[in-house]
């Protein structure tokens, strides 16, 4: 199996499809992330200043994705919508042995957003490490004030575990995150599939409705 497998699925919105990040993507996303920088920027994490680490060039971040990959603790996704680059899904901080978990984190185009592409890229990546990793436990931690991306847990019907005070540096100052879980037990057997039903039957009870917000 390849380290970064590639994973596609037919949304309302187009083709999605989960592949690797390669060197030759830098332009395209180098023109994202320019673009959606106000949009991003509240919710990323950044590097303390205090800690004197610098930030990564793009093909320092691909290559130590790569190194992540093959040593089984990471699997990094671009993330594209009919064949065109609109953002990433990361399953980092990969644990076997008697853990067996992750945590995920992901980042979208604003052009996109609203479409229904961020549930289900995130869906298809738990499906993927919960079946076909065997990991039991998957992790979304969460700024309170980012609505977006608390729709999408609320979407997927992950579990509210509680808050974890300071946990990460973004924007400036240590931040406070509400922590999202699904495990093995609780998932249906492709929680895409699940999601996929759910929004036909939204528009079967609204007819017109893209059951998105």
């Amino acid at each position: 199996m390849p380290t970064v497998p590639v994973l596609a699925r037919w949304i309302p919105a187009g083709r999605l499809e989960l592949r690797e990040l390669r060197r030759r993507d830098v332009r395209v996303w180098r023109e994202v992330r320019a673009r959606n920088m106000t949009w991003l920027s509240p919710w990323e994490a950044t590097v303390p200043p205090e800690s004197g680490e610098s930030i990564p060039s793009y093909g320092e971040m691909v290559a130590r994705f790569r190194a992540e990959a093959r040593a089984g603790r990471m699997v990094p996704w671009a993330m594209t919508l009919d064949g065109v680059l609109v953002g990433q899904v990361t399953v980092a901080g990969i644990t076997l042995g008697s853990l067996r978990a992750g945590h995920i984190g992901y980042w979208i185009d604003s052009r996109v957003a609203g479409r229904g592409v961020t549930p289900m890229a995130v869906a298809m990546a738990i499906d993927h490490c919960l079946r076909t990793l065997r990991l039991h436990r998957i992790e979304i931690v969460i700024r309170p004030e980012n609505t977006p991306s608390l729709r999408v847990v609320e979407k997927l019907e992950m579990r509210h575990e509680g808050v974890r005070s300071a946990f990460l540096h973004i924007d400036g100052a240590w931040r406070d995150h509400e922590v999202y879980v699904i495990t093995a037990e609780e998932a249906p057997a492709s929680l895409a599939d699940a999601l996929a039903a759910r929004h036909e039957s939204s528009r079967d009870r609204y007819p017109g409705s893209d059951g998105s917000h």
